[in-house]
């Protein structure tokens, strides 16, 4: 066991390497999705690595010749974490880029014959029926056939979230929390007496960072 006095040492996961049989190819394809070219660098013999980053993303992806001895398209279930799922896939589908239905988990999720996933290998069309954080998702692969996942996901589990800090990764990202934090907040100046709350903004707050880092919600 750990010893609990013993400083904890940041290890920020940074990359991830995807295998690739056209370089270019692979190239024009993220460059299609709107990620960020972070480099491209080639020494005109025998290696070249590119390396894009998903828009809000902490986590890049790299390619190339020479960085992976794996075989091309064999990576699978590289998860990317939306806020609106549904957004997320009719932004592919604008883009040209083929991506599944929206999907959920059915019964007896791990005996079925659909392309596995995290929650077993039946895909049942459409978001899930109650809307739960983590539960629904739409697939697409890239022009190998590595295999990402959208999921979405409005409310992390508890203890998901460094409870000290709270971020966003992007603006859709806190423009959703702010709309969640505001309906929350006309529901907590109903129960008020429908009285105007002075103090909004360090509700809208408090709610926020509980929210991500999974405390109980203010009310």
């Amino acid at each position: 066991m750990a010893d609990a006095s013993i400083a904890k040492i940041d290890m920020k996961f940074e990359i991830v390497v995807i295998p690739v049989s056209d370089i270019d190819r692979a190239k024009d394809f993220y460059t299609r999705l709107g990620w960020r070219l972070d480099a491209d660098y080639d020494n005109g013999t025998d290696f070249r690595v590119i390396q894009f980053t998903p828009p809000g993303s902490a986590c890049s992806v790299i390619f190339g010749r020479n960085v992976t001895a794996a075989a091309p398209g064999s990576v699978e279930g590289l998860y990317l974490i939306v806020d609106d799922i549904e957004a997320a896939r009719a932004n592919l589908l604008s883009l040209g880029v083929a991506v599944s239905d929206v999907f959920h988990g059915g019964d007896n999720v791990y005996s079925g014959s659909d392309e596995p996933y995290l929650f077993g290998s039946i895909r049942v069309k459409g978001p899930d029926p109650e809307h739960r954080s983590y539960r629904s998702f739409a697939s697409f692969n890239d022009p190998d056939g590595n295999s990402w996942i959208f999921q979405e996901l409005t409310a992390r589990l508890p203890g998901r979230i460094d409870s000290t800090a709270t971020t966003f990764a992007s603006v859709n990202d806190l423009t959703s929390a702010l709309r969640r934090a505001a309906a929350a907040h006309g529901e907590h100046e109903a129960r008020s007496g429908g009285q105007r709350d002075e103090n909004w903004a360090d509700w809208y707050a408090a709610y926020m960072a509980a929210e991500q880092s999974g405390a109980t919600l203010p009310q």
